[in-house]
């Protein structure tokens, strides 16, 4: 051992003022700016499922955001969720149902036309090695625009060409009906021109379907009113294993499933949306269904637990193996 002198103190302590100056520098790699592809497979009995995120919108809030609610019991609950107290984080995530004999895809992202952070719904396809052409069908659970407005680019062309395109007859019939169009306020008109930006040039390609419907084998249609007049959710089983995809029942669950009486400015029919959150939340939860939300964060899958006041949403964990 070397003796611990004056002398080899000081030389230790120069030579670590070396390397503390010359460590970073050579250690230093420029950051990513990137994160990984957002893909999530798993498994209802023998179908495969792929999640694939399309990103995230942090959506402007004001004190109209909920009708029903306090402004400072709003902010209350952003903060409880580690959320800036004017806006409500809304992340994308669509599915992909591969049945053994079709490929579906439920609900087709924001087609990068809603927010700057949002609009990779492509990118992970490409990572998932889906090829847009080989998707099937196509099943949209309503018409707000970040579900349809990735059947097109932003050139007009058709993302998934080959896909036969499945819509709720309630919503085709709400949103297309010119007398609707002319009642609705501005900013309402704006959701309708786009609806017709969307499927005008496409509609005798576009199918429609009654809730209580199967539009694939094992994937069921289910009316769930309220956010929009024709809202669908779908009930996906396969074997002794099911799956309740949500779309818009519920936003970020961390604000609607812990406060499910409250009625969101976009809801269109907000008692419709309540009760019909309310029985779907109550279903999952006492059948201890896994469940699936379009706004939920990803990969956007998990259970919900009925608690006193509400809901919580316990997401899964992640899997490396199906």
């Amino acid at each position: 051992m070397t003796p611990l002198t004056r002398r080899t103190l000081l030389a230790r302590s120069a030579s670590a003022a070396l390397v503390a100056r010359a460590g970073p520098a050579a250690a230093a790699a420029p950051p990513a700016g990137r994160e990984t592809p957002g893909i999530y497979r798993y498994r209802i009995g023998t179908f495969e499922l792929t999640a694939l995120y399309d990103g995230i919108w942090y959506r402007p809030i004001t004190d109209k955001f909920i009708r029903n609610a306090p402004f400072h019991e709003v902010e209350g609950a952003l903060a409880d969720a580690f959320m800036p107290a004017d806006k409500l984080a809304t992340p994308f995530t669509t599915l992909v149902v591969n049945t053994g004999n079709k490929l579906v895809l439920i609900d087709t992202g924001t087609g990068g036309q809603i927010a700057s952070s949002a609009g990779v719904l492509r990118d992970n396809l490409v990572a998932a090695a889906i090829d847009p052409k080989a998707i099937d069908l196509i099943v949209i659970s309503h018409f707000h625009p970040d579900h349809i407005n990735g059947i097109k680019d932003k050139d007009n062309g058709l993302v998934f060409p080959n896909a036969e395109i499945a819509v709720p007859d309630a919503e085709w019939n709400f949103w297309m009906d010119d007398a609707n169009l002319n009642a609705a306020p501005p900013e309402l008109k704006l959701a309708f021109r786009n609806q017709r930006r969307i499927f005008a040039d496409i509609a005798k390609n576009v199918t429609r379907f009654e809730p209580g419907t199967d539009v694939a084998p094992g994937i069921a249609t289910l009316a769930a009113p309220g956010h929009t007049p024709g809202h669908a959710v779908f009930a996906i089983h396969s074997g002794d294993k099911s799956l309740l995809v949500l779309g818009d029942t519920a936003q970020h669950p961390a604000v609607f499933a812990r406060h499910p009486d409250w009625q969101a400015a976009f809801d269109i029919d907000g008692d419709a949306a309540v009760a019909t959150r309310k029985k779907l939340f109550d279903r999952a939860a006492a059948d201890r269904m896994l469940v699936t939300g379009y706004h939920f964060p990803f990969p956007a899958c998990g259970h919900l637990v009925k608690t006193a006041s509400g809901y919580e949403h316990v997401p899964v964990e992640w899997q490396p193996t199906l």
